[in-house]
């Protein structure tokens, strides 16, 4: 049974079809092909549709491979695995098992203690044909570095690259030697048809990752759900600057809300407190995130941004909560996890970035 798959927008794929590999599903599928719509000024007449690629079995056990083409489950976007992350989850929505002994104490801001776990992510290249179309995103997703000079506050960003989880990764395959279109394809990627993902990685790629592994690593991921609105919070270290005699260090923040309910709501206000090893506590609060003010929907469910924060002092805390309005006009208060921001790195030369 061939099933050809259309995705006319990004949104979360409920019905992706690895969901007939499923051993409790009668049909066996010999071939999912999936087809995307053909935007731009380009598109051959009256052409729409263009076969992109056939699905895989998603893994559920085991992890990808460098050069394994995917699609993401919630944005829509296509994607090629760079390499992958072991990250420690901790997931507030998991309720530890009961023991004998005595119960842990609260930890920072009165919130409980939750035990990490290893959990997969894979830093990956976004197809740049598809970021026009990933509306419940802010900007392009990005990683960003501090710049080599010596301005403190000055940031360089490389579009395109993400932070996936294991679980939002739809793996498909192609015969086409470039299936994804980004500047660093071919720099990192060799193509290889005597190999399964048909990519591997060049010199090149690991090379980078491995001069810039203390600002691309990550190391640890937050999660917890009010209400049904799931927010995942995901800190890096970027690295440290002098300034007017003191020492700034800087983080990035991913943060991703995703509506898990049927009830349509929108984000209205941000509420943070931003606690410094110094001693000092800072509240900020306003409208919206990143000057959007974003709907999450059953059709549109997750919508995620990054930001920056600097503190002068190695660590610190941040953790606050998001004001949700639902359709009725009443409103309510998501919990964003509390997340540490922690250096822990001694190597304090300004990252490579965008070096070869």
């Amino acid at each position: 049974v061939t099933v050809v798959v259309f995705y006319p927008q990004a949104g979360r794929l409920n019905n992706h079809p690895s969901a007939a590999f499923s051993p409790q599903c009668n049909m066996r599928v010999i071939s999912c092909v999936m087809v995307l719509p053909v935007f731009g000024r380009n598109r051959p007449e009256g052409k729409i549709l263009e076969t992109v690629g056939v699905f895989e079995a998603v893994k559920q056990h085991g992890k990808y491979e460098t050069g394994q083409l995917f699609l993401h489950s919630v944005f829509g976007y296509r994607g090629i695995v760079l390499f992958p992350w072991h990250a420690r989850l901790y997931d507030r929505d998991i309720t530890p098992p009961m023991s004998d002994s005595k119960p842990e104490p609260p930890g920072p801001h009165g919130s409980k203690e939750v035990k990490g776990k290893t959990h997969t992510y894979y830093q990956v290249l976004i197809d740049t044909r598809d970021c026009p179309h990933i509306s419940q995103r802010s900007q392009t997703e990005a990683v960003t570095f501090l710049a080599n000079h010596d301005d403190s506050r000055a940031l360089y960003a490389i579009p395109g690259l993400d932070y996936v989880s294991h679980e939002d990764i739809l793996p498909y395959n192609s015969t086409e030697q470039v299936p994804i279109q980004h500047e660093l394809f071919e720099r990192f990627l060799l193509y290889n048809p005597a190999k399964s993902p048909p990519f591997t990685a060049r010199d090149t790629l690991k090379a980078w990752q491995e001069k810039n592994h203390p600002w691309l690593e990550l190391s640890d991921v937050h999660r917890e759900t009010t209400e049904n609105i799931r927010v995942t919070v995901i800190p890096f270290y970027m690295g440290m600057r002098e300034a007017q005699n003191s020492h700034v260090y800087w983080w990035r923040y991913c943060i991703r809300l995703e509506n898990m309910g049927n009830e349509v709501v929108q984000l209205r206000e941000r509420h943070w407190r931003i606690f410094s090893l110094s001693g000092t506590l800072e509240t900020v609060r306003g409208r919206g995130v990143v000057g959007r003010e974003p709907v999450l929907s059953k059709e549109q469910p997750a919508f995620q941004y990054s930001s920056h924060v600097s503190l002068q002092a190695p660590s610190g805390h941040m953790w606050g909560t998001f004001r949700i309005e639902r359709t009725d006009g009443s409103h309510f208060d998501v919990r964003i996890p509390p997340f540490s921001l922690e250096s822990n790195k001694d190597d304090k030369a300004p990252p490579a970035g965008y070096t070869f």
